[in-house]
């Protein structure tokens, strides 16, 4: 008999393809009431694959007490209480490395869209007043600039790399240096923020990074900087990236993720200057199918090995 596997949140076709193929899955989704199905039920699954941005504590790991495996659709796993599996023998594994290079296209794509007014410019045209009122005002380029990367994981490289091609002079914060990439390591957040005319944010969430981005990082990065997110809407003080961009102490902003996505704060979404995408960074054919064929196989190599391809850095001692 195959494993059984709930699926927790929207399954992509693929991924509830090879679900129903390989195991005998159980949808969420699909169920009247999905706690009570997990009351009854929950004590057959052993795998679990969770493509849901609720969290994912405790409470619903005691559900299921032969859980032996969480399969995330995503590289990001803040939501999901990794030290509770840890204390339940439960693995965690997440889709690194096959959506590097869309999520990094996407953060360009925001910072010369923020940069080039490209949304203004777009409703110039199609509103008419291009011909009745004539050009919109310059705006600025990011050929040669100063860019901030703050999380330098494998998008932030990625990225650091793309923006080679502009010319860019690019600096990094973390929690450390890395020796093997040639870009200038910065320790002061507050330091790249004012020296730099972009920052750009590819660092996890997390109860530490909750709000790192807030007043006094905006206010040194000024009227004349961008700020582009495709880390995690909770790295950023919403409320005074609102404030900071409304009152023109912050030049633009480009923004693929959000406090409470997908609710979006009409304060943000009534402001001219930035650009809003709806967390769509990793969302091509291409990636997707990958992602879903990733957290696939960590399954089957799970239940046929005991291994795992992709665990999240603090359940790679479990497999």
């Amino acid at each position: 008999m195959p494993p059984i596997v709930y699926a927790r949140g929207a399954m992509p076709p693929r991924l509830r393809a090879r679900l129903e193929t390989d195991f005998e899955t159980a949808f969420g989704v699909e169920l009247s009431d999905p706690e009570g199905w997990l009351r009854a039920e929950g004590p057959c699954v052993t795998g679990l694959a969770n493509a849901s941005f609720a969290p994912l504590g405790a409470p619903e790991m005691d559900l299921m007490p032969n859980l032996r495996i969480i399969a995330g659709f995503g590289v990001g796993y803040d939501m999901i209480d990794v030290a509770a599996a840890r204390a339940r023998g439960i693995v965690v594994t997440h889709t690194p490395g096959v959506l590097d290079s869309d999520v990094a296209n996407l953060g360009l794509l925001l910072l010369l869209a923020a940069s080039r007014d490209l949304i203004r410019a777009d409703a110039h045209v199609r509103s008419g007043q291009w011909a009745t009122s004539g050009p919109l005002p310059l705006t600025r380029t990011i050929e040669g600039a100063t860019v901030g990367i703050v999380g330098l994981g494998r998008i932030g490289r990625r990225l650091a790399e793309k923006l080679g091609a502009f010319g860019c002079e690019i600096r990094y914060h973390g929690r450390r240096a890395q020796t093997d990439v040639p870009w200038t390591f910065e320790p002061d957040l507050m330091a790249l923020a004012r020296d730099a005319r972009a920052l750009i944010l590819c660092l996890p969430g997390g109860p530490g990074t909750d709000g790192l981005i807030g007043a006094k990082v905006l206010d040194a990065l000024g009227p004349e900087g961008i700020l582009v997110n495709i880390a995690r809407g909770s790295v950023v003080d919403e409320p005074a990236l609102v404030a900071a961009l409304a009152e023109g102490r912050l030049g633009a902003a480009g923004l693929d993720v959000f406090a409470t996505e997908p609710q979006v704060t009409e304060a943000l979404r009534r402001l001219p200057n930035v650009v809003l995408s709806p967390h769509m960074a990793s969302a091509t054919v291409e990636t997707r199918t990958a992602m879903a064929d990733l957290v696939a196989d960590n399954l089957a190599d799970f239940f046929a090995t005991g291994r795992a391809r992709t665990p999240v850095p603090e359940c790679r001692d479990m497999v």
